[in-house]
């Protein structure tokens, strides 16, 4: 239809869907499997227990802050390097981006795992929760570097034009892990633990068939590699520095969902258990309906990376643009159905129909419908800027986005007549901001310039 109406090209819309729709599958398998253990947990163990997750879950955000930051150097160097036609590089930009991560996560392993308690208190107050929030975190944090290393190989099997091999990998392990869970949480009564053993495992087995795929340059019945990663390379070489400096504000920006994490659940925590447990819901259900910015958002990094490695500028450009109109046009699609369906939705998280959780829950989903098509517009314009290596300015406008307007709107419904339309008005604040300095950067074209610098270094 949007080629039809002239707002997309159409061998360019085959070549974005043929890399969006794999990674939109992996997203709506991975956040399924989130949305399936908060409810799998509401029903095991009731609202206390979907607070005490939600308290940890930000902890588990490091893994994919970390892990995306860094995966953002690995598929623009990747991607840049395919389109040049320089393969060999390819190989050293692989083993600094995992050298990268496991020193990164590492530290993290240990805090989580040694001082649970004392960081999940540092959002809670209620010792029911604060002990299931805990238990979980412990034993999840296991699972950080595994979580970190998936995003790294996935982004190079997409900068190289193969998104359905992460696709069926990562996709096929969220399916494990639910099946795991299930027989976990119901069949041996571990509750929470359960629920994050079935994510350490899941996660590790999904990072061993990457580091299969990637050194043997395949995988039975997945396809070649056009490429082969020699685990026995140098890990310390030269591409570290572009890993980093291009990796580094993208892990601040992702950082800042996982760090807002914190204040906005200590501030929801001042409603209460139940809308703290409401909040968690909205955040899955959000989850779902962001997953067709993955795809999009990584198709555009690498076609516009590709382009922009062979030098046509003018095409990585169109890219950028379409994709933009391409996301926004799937998103109100998402949203549209969401908003329908939110009663019934959300009735599938909580075991009683009759909770206060319920209505608190299906008022933040119903603003979330319409806060997340903007969502489309600043994922979408962040492609192109993390193609070219122009990453700081997209870590800005989500900094101010949630930290200068989403969080202090949130603050004043907790201490002002506003109430929990403070709530609903925050996810719109988390995704106006970002998407409209996001879009103004991408017009403004800067980012080819930024790209004209890692493309000398790559030539040379």
């Amino acid at each position: 239809m949007l080629v039809r109406a002239g707002l997309l090209e159409s061998e360019r819309a085959r070549r974005t869907t043929k890399l969006a729709w794999p990674r939109i599958i992996t997203g709506i398998a991975r956040m399924s499997k989130n949305a399936v253990d908060i409810a799998m947990i509401g029903i095991a163990l009731g609202s206390t227990a979907i607070a005490g997750v939600g308290f940890a879950s930000p902890y588990w955000g490091f893994a994919f802050a970390i892990g995306g930051g860094i995966a953002a150097g690995t598929i623009a160097l990747v991607s840049q390097r395919y389109g040049a036609k320089r393969l060999g590089d390819i190989d050293r930009a692989v083993r600094s981006s995992v050298a990268v991560v496991i020193a990164l996560t590492l530290p993290i392993v240990a805090a989580l795992w040694l001082v649970p308690t004392p960081l999940v208190s540092l959002i809670g107050d209620d010792p029911a929760a604060i002990a299931f929030g805990a238990d979980y975190l412990k034993v999840v944090a296991l699972g950080i570097p595994f979580a970190a290393l998936n995003l790294i190989g996935s982004r190079v099997y997409i900068g190289v034009d193969d998104a359905r091999t992460p696709m069926m990998l990562r996709s096929a392990g969220a399916l494990a892990n639910i099946a795991i869970n299930a027989v976990l949480i119901f069949g041996f009564g571990l509750g929470v633990v359960g629920a994050a053993l079935g994510t350490v495992l899941s996660s590790a087995v999904v990072t061993g068939l990457f580091a299969v795929g990637l050194v043997k340059g395949r995988l039975p019945g997945l396809g070649t590699l056009p490429v082969r990663i020699d685990p026995r390379g140098n890990y310390l070489g030269t591409d570290i520095r572009h890993v980093v400096s291009i990796g580094t504000p993208v892990i601040g920006r992702e950082l800042v969902f996982t760090v807002a994490e914190f204040p906005m659940l200590v501030i929801v925590a001042l409603f209460g258990s139940d809308v703290v447990a409401a909040y968690v819901i909205a955040r899955r259900i959000w989850g779902l309906m962001n997953t067709p910015g993955w795809g999009f958002g990584l198709a555009s990094s690498s076609l516009v990376g590709q382009e922009l490695g062979s030098g046509h500028e003018e095409t990585a450009e169109a890219y950028g643009r379409e994709i933009v109109r391409f996301a926004v046009a799937v998103y109100l699609v998402s949203a549209g159905l969401v908003f329908v369906f939110v009663d019934e939705i959300v009735a599938a998280f909580v075991g009683d129909p009759t909770s206060s959780v319920v209505p608190v829950a299906v008022s933040l989903v119903s603003a979330a419908c319409f806060a997340i098509v903007l969502r489309g517009v600043s994922g979408a314009a962040a492609g192109p800027l993390d193609a070219s290596g122009d990453t700081n300015w997209t870590f800005y406008s989500q900094l101010l986005g949630i930290f200068g307007v989403s969080i202090p709107i949130a603050y004043l419904g907790a201490t002002t007549s506003l109430g929990l339309t403070g709530l609903s008005l925050a996810f719109l604040a988390e995704t106006t901001v970002p998407a409209v300095l996001n879009y103004y950067r991408f017009n403004s074209e800067k980012w080819k310039q930024v790209s004209r610098d890692y493309r000398s270094d790559a030539s040379a």
